[in-house]
């Protein structure tokens, strides 16, 4: 099934139209105006918002749309209008009024689990709508099995939370008290999700004045041919700089999810080819795994996928000349001109029918990044990135020394994969500026203590462009509680590409009497003593390249930081070193010569383009066994 013809959705299509010219200093204005306004409307919600997610973690993201709902800026990811658009036309709505939505099937798409409570805001110029803005944030709670609206173990929507379909949230500027009160009566959390969603409704009201302003300013013709100017240039990006990297052909790859949170854990696949022919590509995912009987499903086959090609189509970036070039290019909806998408029938990991669970989607949502880059790393001679996984949930639930019921929820990015020019980047996160929680702000807001943050020696996967870094975290428990967990990759290594090794994966343990007990990475509510310590190590990124080739001054620096360790120089760069008068590790260049050929000598054959790990030959052979879960 190809994707939706545009003239068969059900909301508005921009006519095709001959293009005309532009003053290149008004298109200019207009770019940068909206990238100022989507940048000034997450600063807002920074600094009004009083969720740690949001205010601290950044979890969440803005929009800006044309009347057509096509993305228009490409700075990261959002959610989309569409479904908004779909229930209430354009000609019904009114200044002042702004939509809210949740529900994952029924956003077209856009909304992956129900934390991400968005809204909508039609921008007005001369009486009619001519754009929208759109903010969501991943709000800590919103009802359901468990506190913070995440169950690992859930096998319906219904489990997950309150699923709010596209409703008017403000008529005319008055908001509906009836809809807030049944929100605010579905959290753990009221007053922090009352104050959040005031947050980003004024801060997408804001931004709708400022769009105004700026149909004001130049017209309407004029700023919506600048809008599908830019559109045009994203198209055409991808079109003549980045899809001519790829040779005409079909290729084949298949990457994995470990574990549902229900049955034990397997591998659940999903499944790509991609069809590169002149300046078009298919991505068909027929072979994907039918969907699970846990939460890790993942609705994206709305829309025609348009959310899916916005959310992997940046990767291609990784194709062009320089990184700096990389950087310049934005990702908006004019990359969608460039994708078709097939999508296997009604009952698969990515093609889920309601009421199937979705709160762990972002296992899908992050392998299918992996997908793309692993196959295109195939048709490109290995010049893509290695694998990353670089977004987890992590937090813990309890009553406070005060009686008081607390919730703490943090993400916890990891290692980027290395790159052919580059070595991953340590601890990086996913989501835009989003960052790990000051100790500061965990040890005042809740009763743990932060003993340990740094960087996790020797998580990158080693390669002649070394993978980042994981975080190494631990806190110690106050009081009696719970610790809850969200994370995939425990098992399976971020793979290594072009002959690099994969990444160490993610790993959760509780220290008890001196030992520790892995959790694994779907978690509802472990129970935790006060006084015991709770380890999160996250995962590195897979290394580029044959590590034997790596420059000798380059492990010795790494060992020096102590991000690889004399053991690992030794047996999977080939490195020896030795201490010196002053007790620094220096390079044995005679030892490091010979060990180098000796490694060399003793492989069976050339490094493979993509390795999985470990890991992976053990779930095939079903050695894992299933997770132990206490209480």
């Amino acid at each position: 099934m190809r994707n939706v013809h545009a003239n068969e959705w059900p909301w508005p299509t921009a006519p095709d139209l001959p293009r005309r010219a532009i003053d290149p200093i008004v298109l200019q204005i207009v770019e940068g105006t909206l990238n100022s306004i989507e940048a000034e409307i997450e600063y807002a919600i920074e600094r009004t918002a009083r969720s740690p997610m949001i205010r601290e973690a950044h979890d969440y993201r803005v929009g800006l749309f044309d009347r057509y709902c096509r993305k228009l800026t490409g700075r990261s990811y959002s959610a989309m209008p569409n479904a908004v658009v779909r229930d209430f036309p354009p000609h019904t709505m009114q200044p002042g009024d702004v939509f809210l939505m949740n529900d994952t099937y029924l956003t077209e798409g856009s909304i992956g689990h129900l934390p991400d409570l968005c809204s909508t805001v039609p921008v007005f110029h001369q009486g009619e709508v001519v754009a929208y803005i759109q903010a969501f944030g991943h709000h800590d709670d919103i009802g359901g099995r468990v506190p913070g609206s995440m169950p690992g173990t859930a096998t319906t929507v219904f489990e997950e939370g309150l699923a709010v379909p596209p409703i008017k949230f403000y008529s005319a500027g008055v908001r509906n008290e009836a809809a807030f009160t049944i929100i605010k009566r579905n959290t753990r959390v009221p007053e922090m999700l009352a104050a959040d969603l005031d947050s980003e409704v004024q801060a997408c009201l804001m931004g709708a004045r400022r769009m105004t302003e700026l149909f004001e300013r130049f017209g309407r013709e004029t700023v919506e041919a600048c809008f599908q100017a830019i559109l045009d240039t994203c198209r055409d990006i991808f079109r003549h700089e980045l899809l001519p990297k790829i040779a005409d052909g079909e290729y084949r790859w298949e990457d994995y999810v470990e574990h549902d949170g229900v049955g034990e854990p397997r591998l659940h696949r999903l499944a790509l080819t991609l069809i590169k022919k002149g300046d078009r590509i298919t991505l068909d995912f027929t072979g994907t795994d039918p969907q699970s009987p846990g939460p890790i499903n993942w609705p994206a086959d709305y829309a025609g996928g348009a959310f899916l090609i916005k959310w992997i189509a940046p990767i291609l970036r990784n194709l062009a000349d320089t990184s700096e070039r990389a950087a310049e290019i934005h990702v908006n909806e004019g990359v969608c001109e460039v994708f078709d998408v097939v999508f296997p029938p009604k009952g698969t990991l990515i093609t889920p029918e309601w009421p199937a669970a979705t709160n762990a989607r972002s296992f899908i949502l992050l392998r299918c990044l992996c997908l793309l880059a692993g196959v295109v790393a195939q048709a490109a001679q290995g010049r893509m990135p290695a694998d990353q996984e670089t977004i987890r949930y992590t937090g813990f639930y309890g009553i406070d020394k005060n009686g008081k019921p607390f919730l703490s929820r943090e993400v916890l990015g990891g290692g980027s994969g290395g790159r052919y020019y580059a070595d991953g980047n340590d601890a990086i996160h996913i989501v835009p500026d989003s960052r790990n929680q000051p100790a500061e702000f965990t040890e005042t807001r809740f009763p743990l203590l932060v003993e340990r943050l740094a960087l996790r020696t020797d998580s990158g996967g080693a390669g002649k462009r070394r993978g980042g870094l994981g975080y190494e975290k631990h806190y110690r428990a106050l009081v009696d509680c719970r610790t809850i967990v969200t994370a995939d990759r425990v098992r399976l290594g971020c793979y290594g590409v072009n002959g690099g090794k994969a990444g160490k994966p993610f790993a959760v343990t509780v220290d008890v009497e001196g030992t520790p007990r892995d959790l694994g990475g779907l978690v509802d509510g472990e129970p935790v003593l006060a006084g015991q310590v709770v380890r999160v190590v996250t995962t590195g990124g897979g290394g580029w390249g044959d590590p034997l080739e790596r420059e000798v001054e380059l492990v010795e620096r790494d060992v020096a930081e102590g991000k690889v360790s004399l053991e690992a120089a030794r047996d999977d760069y080939g490195v020896v070193l030795r201490p010196d008068r002053e007790g620094n590790f220096v390079v044995d260049d005679k030892e490091t010569s010979t060990r180098r050929e000796q490694m060399k000598k003793g492989r069976a054959a050339l490094p493979p383009m993509i390795d999985r790990g470990p890991g992976f030959e053990k779930m095939l052979r079903a050695e894992v066994k299933p997770w132990v879960r206490a209480g």
